[in-house]
């Protein structure tokens, strides 16, 4: 049986007790701090984690902008040259979970610098890559590197840094906006003044630096010699890659110029796909050491916050990065402005996100959730809208604006709200946040994009498309009621 923890500035309303899932009970690492305890070298400890993930995100944007420079340098076609983009995207969704479970198997420290060393290596491969097909490669490559940042960067914060790890990790939330923000305008930079090849070679420095600091300020990992004896689950491992990699074929193949609902090419990855999924779903349910445990997917409180992840953080996402391409087809804005519409949500997302951090544990979780998420549906609707007497940029960088403030106000709210519930599984449900967010945006973008390349007017199509999508947001808050409440730390 598990016993709640009494905390004297917590006070929960309707709390799930904080559990721990399956493995023994681990023993904290040195240097690590229990209690109000502070760490030592706690903003340093955060710079590394903080760097790791910026560096992260920043990749997931930096290549959009040097696309062009890509393919005459490697005399590439634009489909195939745009995978560089996707490639990262469907890599970062396959392997957030595996990472996620080994951060738990190996210890959060030793895979964090594993993961920076793989980037690293990946970065360098990728500049120095000679054709395109091996750029991919390299990029699904740097993805699994990538994607070992999210599950130890959390862990590490959760483990090290007591009372304050609700702060910490809210300010999580601030991160990732800042590099997708600057991520094209660095891209922008290297292709003019240097070369595409800069934007990968730029992560290897950084990523020496991160090495040097790890193994300076982070603690050491304790031992995990039970957690080591257990299996790791491959059959779980492979029936949700077959389902998430087939399902995402299908729906991009869905935008291919003759393809329709019905034309095989879409069809069968999309039936591969589920069936994948289903078996995944059946099987963690009997496995005695399951991939994800099915209490993470859908337990009590966190199926809710799986549902806000996907929908809220990543599908709104994807959305939010169509709104370039909205400003060009619809009201003709030129490249360069209709990019810092973009830089104007995340701005708002950044500066928010860092406001609700400091509030949050005087707010609890779903007064933040529901103002946030009224935000992001009033922002997406605005989009569709042009009220008259109004400029077109004005209007879509308000509304964008708005939306940016729903997601910053959001943000910390809902990565603590699963965190908390069970903190001994912070890496894996830091990871299957992640997964959420990404497969939310890239399904999303696929549909949206599939929609598009069948429009006569796309602009106007797309802004059916915002005013529909606001319209499931508003449908959906009813989850919310499904969040379980807490006030102050955890």
């Amino acid at each position: 049986m598990t016993e709640r923890a009494t905390n004297p500035s917590s006070e929960p309303d309707d709390l799930p007790e904080p559990r721990r899932l399956s493995g023994p009970p681990a023993a904290p690492s040195p240097g690590a701090v229990t209690g109000d305890a502070r760490p030592p070298h706690r903003a340093l400890i955060f710079t590394v984690v903080a760097m790791a993930l910026f560096m992260s995100s920043l990749d997931g944007t930096i290549v959009a902008t040097a696309l062009h420079a890509i393919q005459r340098g490697l005399h590439a076609p634009i489909n195939w040259t745009s995978w560089t983009i996707t490639a990262y995207s469907v890599g970062l969704v396959l392997t957030l979970s595996l990472a996620g479970k080994l951060s738990v198997r190996y210890g959060q420290r030793r895979f964090f610098l594993f993961s920076v060393v793989l980037f690293a290596l990946a970065s360098l491969c990728c500049g120095l890559a000679t054709n395109i097909y091996l750029l991919i490669g390299l990029r699904a490559v740097q993805a699994a590197g990538g994607a070992g940042f999210t599950p130890s960067a959390t862990a590490i914060v959760v483990e090290n840094f007591g009372a304050e790890r609700d702060k910490a990790v809210g300010l999580f939330g601030s991160i990732f906006p800042i590099g997708s923000m600057v991520g094209p305008i660095f891209g922008g930079l290297f292709v003019a003044y240097w070369s595409w090849r800069g934007i990968f070679f730029v992560n290897v420095p950084i990523s020496a630096v991160l090495v040097v600091l790890c193994l300076r300020y982070v603690p050491r990992d304790t031992g995990r010699r039970a957690e080591k004896q257990r299996q790791l689950d491959v059959s779980g491992m492979a029936l949700l890659g077959l389902g998430l990699v087939t399902l995402m074929v299908g729906i991009s193949e869905l935008g291919e110029s003759g393809t329709r609902v019905w034309s095989p090419p879409f069809v069968v990855p999309v039936v591969v796909g589920v069936i994948g999924l289903a078996g995944f779903g059946r099987h963690i349910r009997r496995a005695t050491d399951p991939f994800i445990p099915p209490l993470l997917i859908a337990g009590r409180g966190f199926a809710a916050v799986n549902v806000l992840n996907v929908l809220y953080g990543g599908a709104t996402a994807g959305l939010i990065a169509l709104v370039p391409l909205y400003a060009v087809d619809r009201y003709h804005i030129d490249a360069l402005g209709s990019g810092t519409l973009l830089a104007a949500e995340a701005a708002a997302a950044i500066v928010m996100s860092a406001l609700a951090t400091v509030v949050l544990r005087r707010t609890g979780y779903r007064l933040p959730l529901y103002l946030g998420s009224t935000l992001i549906a009033l922002g997406i609707a605005g989009l569709a809208l042009r009220p008259p007497g109004v400029s077109a940029y004005a209007w879509l960088a308000i509304s964008c604006c708005v939306a940016g403030i729903g997601a910053g106000v959001s943000s910390p709210a809902s990565r603590n709200a699963g965190l908390q519930l069970a903190p001994d599984q912070s890496a894996s449900l830091a990871a299957l946040r992640s997964t959420g967010r990404q497969t939310g945006s890239i399904v999303v973008i696929s549909i949206t994009t599939a929609i598009l390349s069948k429009a006569v007017h796309p602009g106007e199509v797309q802004g059916v498309v915002f005013a529909a999508f606001a319209l499931l947001l508003v449908l959906s808050m009813p989850v919310i009621t499904r969040i379980p409440e807490h006030h102050g730390s955890w």
